[in-house]
C-alpha cells in the first residue's frame, strides 16, 4: 500500500483526485480519521508508557473514590 497526501488547493490537484476516484484499486481515507495526535497527547502516551503519574487502585470503588475526592 502507498500513501499519497494531496493538497486540494489547485485545479490540478482536484483533477487528479477526480481521476483517482474513478480507479477501482484506489481507496480514500477520511483525513479527519487519520490525524496524528498533538504534542500534548503524544507526551501523555509517552508518560504512561514510562509509568509517570499513574494511579493504582484495588477496586472500582477505590478508583471512583480517588477520582472524585
Amino acid at each position: 500500500m502507498v500513501t499519497i497526501e494531496i493538497k486540494e488547493n489547485s485545479k490540478q490537484a482536484k483533477a487528479f483526485i477526480a481521476l483517482a476516484k474513478t480507479l477501482s484499486f484506489v481507496r480514500f481515507k477520511d483525513a479527519e480519521k487519520t490525524k496524528t495526535p498533538n504534542s500534548e497527547t503524544k507526551k501523555a502516551f509517552s508518560d504512561t508508557d514510562k509509568g509517570v503519574d499513574l494511579t493504582s487502585t484495588k477496586s472500582h470503588e477505590d478508583l471512583l473514590e480517588k477520582l472524585y475526592s
